[in-house]
């Protein structure tokens, strides 16, 4: 039972950060094509707007 209560924790991290992602992304993604990327791939995309935000914040620029 706490295998399969770790496998939930597991697949509903992984769901809120494929919506964070899409969120971000401004409909530039959708959910499915997100899903059906590979994990590297998710990644590489988080790092990519972790960077954004970081020059957001730097720079004084609005976000949102």
């Amino acid at each position: 039972m706490a295998l399969v209560e770790r496998y939930e924790r597991e697949v509903k991290g992984i769901k809120q950060n494929i919506l964070k992602m899409c969120w971000y992304m401004r409909g530039g993604i959708t959910y499915s094509e997100a899903m059906d990327m590979s994990i590297a791939e998710r990644e590489l995309i988080a790092k990519i707007i972790e960077d954004n935000l970081e020059t957001t914040k730097k720079s004084g620029m609005a976000f949102f």
